[in-house]
């Protein structure tokens, strides 16, 4: 991957899992990583300081992405110390209920999906005026293979991240001429404290059972994804939507 020394990503979501994974390796490939956060603010700046130790650059921001005024603030620091935000990757994880139908509430259903889509929105809106500006960016959205591929109890994530994923496609057909690209990363499970709380041992062995390459996914096997589609070099995909699930879902 080359030509992207100097460039400025935003990352929502990025003081553990995916989102910590992708800010260092954003770091390494010579992007200055934005590592935004709602409450850890320890586990940031732990982020911040391993890309720094390792001859990077990196900030942490605190900001509630469903509040746009927080966005709007969080970009305008951004603007003061680098500029523009010339990729996002937006991966902050919107919580939800996990329980069937039957026994779910509107606003478990419907208040995800405002949560998720607001957010989205809210982010995408912060840092297009930049992109457009420049003729070039890059907005890659963490999506996931429940979208596609229903599980027990799952419906909240699956629908409003099927939702983000059609937004994406809409963003893709506008923004392309404007030299923008959009992509979505779709994971499989993956390992991780927030799969902890959704799959159970025997949940987590069908997974893996049911998975070619034999495991659930690394936070850096999303990153190596998302890498791919923020790279300069990466200039004719959009509107598209890499599984990263280790063959659990072919599609």
């Amino acid at each position: 991957m080359t030509g992207t020394t100097g460039r400025v990503a935003l990352v929502t979501g990025a003081s553990s899992g995916i989102g910590a994974a992708t800010a260092r390796l954003l770091a390494a490939r010579g992007m200055r990583v934005v590592v935004n956060y709602l409450r850890n603010t320890k586990a940031a700046e732990e982020v911040v300081a391993d890309i720094e130790a390792a001859g990077g650059q990196a900030m942490a921001t605190q900001a509630d992405v469903r509040e746009e005024a927080a966005v709007e603030s969080m970009v305008g620091q951004v603007q003061a110390a680098w500029g523009g935000i010339d990729v996002l990757v937006h991966n902050a994880l919107i919580p939800y209920a996990v329980k069937p139908f039957e026994d779910m509430t509107w606003e478990e259903l419907g208040g995800k999906i405002d949560a998720e889509m607001h957010a989205a929105f809210a982010v995408t809106k912060a840092v297009l005026p930049t992109m457009t500006e420049r003729g070039w960016g890059r907005l890659i959205y963490i999506g996931t293979g429940l979208s596609r591929l229903p599980r027990a109890g799952m419906i909240a994530l699956g629908v409003s991240k099927a939702a983000l994923e059609q937004f994406a496609r809409y963003l893709a057909q506008e923004l392309g001429p404007q030299g923008i690209t959009v992509n979505v990363v779709s994971p499989g499970p993956v390992e991780s404290r927030t799969a902890d709380a959704v799959l159970d041992d025997a949940t987590r062995q069908r997974q893996v059972a049911a998975t070619p390459l034999g495991r659930l996914a690394h936070p850096a096997d999303v990153a190596q994804a998302v890498a791919f589609y923020a790279a300069e070099d990466n200039s004719f995909m959009t509107g598209t939507t890499a599984a990263v699930n280790g063959g659990l879902a072919m599609y």
